[in-house]
């Protein structure tokens, strides 16, 4: 049994409700998130206070083998990532009405339920975001993760002007306790002395078509700006924010987040800011001095004609010019990314861009600057100590991506910038 709000909940209900989640829209489609879900909710159930480990989740329900590493691999975090998202969707949709609410905690592998308050509002567990327009005053209690479907590796974004992310929910418990690394401070410590929080620019790339049948890229020269649907980023993109968020926490302080086609030349004069996402998608990029070292460029001829591919503007020996992902129709594959931060156009505020050429590379830039060892790697690359001050500087990543997963990431490229 579990109990919650002053009710005890049956493990009878428990397992109902966990059925119907697994024959909704929201998570029918994904074979691996369902028996993720049902293996958590046994578990969460019959063993109430025993933790999961990631090896235990990796081994007896995501198939991988007892060679495990967690600290490699990040597929356990990715796909409980993805299962909060689909939680979320489902409760601010087809889940509405449903009188019992199941949550999976930041940071844990334990499910928990909760019997929805009087009038039909989600319990503090669930509210992940506070959102608010752009004139401000109202607000809305739907999570984050307001992504409403799945088109291939495309969520819906926020339709909204504005979101702000509140964990302070958590914060203030589990997440008051839990140490912040050194090298945390170090890195994001730019983004943590300015009195507003800085905004998160996630990509939003155009499309046309219907999302119940085919949508593709937008095109200038044949289709019409009228048909252009703008509320679709990656699942990088969205898992990238949810890092952040995370670290974030740790530091206690708050994120603002925005779809790039609401960014305007104000944000970068008054803000620090965090880019999410290539110029190819994320194309307000296109209107800022953006990276000078590794740029991204689409290939201009042959197979890959139209692909983006990372240009190494001034290769050092033993460096490649370019640097172009797999074919995403390989089983394994190879992405590159960008880590760049540079001042802003206002030198009191600076900006970091995390890109990758695919959804995934992006993913895997954001996590590689929310991890403590893959930062220690790159603050020793940039010669800075733990209380020593991160200057502008590129960064070039090479990532393994794996059924859709980032799992390795190596830095294989820095240059250090002269201000």
């Amino acid at each position: 049994m579990a109990l919650a709000h002053g009710f005890v909940i049956g493990r009878e209900q428990c397992f109902q409700q966990i059925d119907t989640l697994i024959k909704s829209h929201s998570l029918s489609g994904s074979e691996s998130l369902c028996k993720l879900l049902r293996y958590l909710a046994e578990h969460s159930l019959d063993h109430p206070g025993v933790a999961l480990k990631e090896y235990q989740i990796a081994t007896e329900v995501l198939g991988r083998s007892g060679g495990f590493d967690p600290q490699s691999d990040s597929t356990v975090r990715v796909q409980a990532g993805r299962l909060r998202v689909k939680l979320a969707e489902y409760y601010a949709h087809e889940g509405q009405e449903d009188p019992i609410l199941v949550e999976l905690p930041k940071g844990s592998y334990s499910l928990t339920f909760h019997v929805r308050s009087p009038g039909g509002q989600l319990p503090s567990g669930l509210t992940l975001e506070k959102e608010s327009s752009a004139g401000g005053g109202r607000g809305s209690n739907r999570g984050w993760p307001v992504a409403v479907g799945v088109l291939a590796v495309l969520l819906v974004a926020s339709l909204l002007t504005s979101v702000v992310l509140w964990s302070g929910r958590s914060r203030g418990q589990a997440g008051a306790k839990e140490p912040v690394p050194a090298v945390y401070r170090t890195f994001w410590s730019r983004f943590l002395s300015a009195q507003q929080p800085p905004w998160v620019i996630f990509s939003n790339a155009n499309f046309v078509g219907r999302p119940q049948t085919n949508m593709r890229y937008f095109n200038a020269s044949t289709d019409t700006r009228e048909a252009i649907l703008d509320h679709y980023t990656g699942v990088g993109e969205v898992l990238a924010i949810h890092e952040l968020d995370r670290v974030f926490g740790l530091l206690n302080r708050q994120l603002r987040v925005k779809r790039g086609a609401l960014f305007s030349l104000d944000d970068v004069r008054n803000n620090d800011l965090i880019f999410i996402g290539s110029p190819a998608e994320n194309l307000t990029l296109l209107e800022i001095p953006g990276t000078q070292e590794f740029i991204f460029q689409r290939v201009n001829s042959g197979p890959r004609k139209g692909d983006v591919q990372v240009v190494n503007v001034h290769p050092v020996a033993g460096e490649s010019p370019a640097f172009l992902a797999s074919p995403s129709s390989q089983l394994v594959s190879e992405d590159y990314a960008i880590i760049g931060l540079k001042p802003g156009l206002d030198s009191a505020h600076s900006m970091l861009i995390l890109a990758g050429t695919t959804t995934m590379g992006t993913q895997a830039a954001a996590e590689y600057v929310c991890r403590e060892d893959s930062l220690t790697e790159l603050l020793q690359r940039l010669g800075v100590s733990k209380s020593g001050e991160v200057k502008p500087f590129e960064a070039l990543l090479r990532v393994k991506v794996t059924h859709g997963v980032p799992v390795i990431t190596d830095l294989i490229a820095v240059r250090k910038h002269g201000s």
